[in-house]
């Protein structure tokens, strides 16, 4: 039986995330069922559920965040799909992306900027 803070934690991954929490979560399920269970209950029921910022900023700042990180692309692109869903514009997720070559550099950036392009590809596509 799943944790209350599981449940809530995947409701809020499928406000921000679609079918596509679901699918993600099940993939690491398979792998390793603890490592499913923290990757919902700790970010997801806990950190954003809390109210201090709205679902669209906490998306941008992720997004920013895997960005300069430069090696996080299947999880920048889930949360750029995120931030999409939670009410940011393209532009927006865009100039992020840009803002953050003064903290990461051209290459992190640019494989960003090739992985927000694909998800806009994707989601005009469905």
């Amino acid at each position: 039986m799943p944790s209350e803070k599981y449940v809530q934690g995947m409701q809020e991954m499928r406000t921000h995330f679609g079918d596509a929490a679901d699918q993600w979560i099940k993939a690491i399920h398979a792998i390793y069922p603890e490592f499913a269970k923290v990757n919902v209950e700790f970010p997801f029921g806990e950190l954003y559920r809390r109210d201090v910022v709205d679902d669209r900023i906490r998306e941008l700042c992720t997004v920013a965040a895997l960005t300069v990180q430069g090696f996080a692309l299947q999880e920048l692109k889930i949360h750029i799909k995120g931030a999409l869903n939670t009410g940011s514009s393209k532009a927006e997720i865009l100039e992020i992306i840009t803002q953050m070559i003064a903290y990461c550099g051209f290459p992190a950036a640019t494989n960003a900027l090739l992985a927000a392009q694909e998800v806009f590809d994707e989601m005009e596509s469905t």
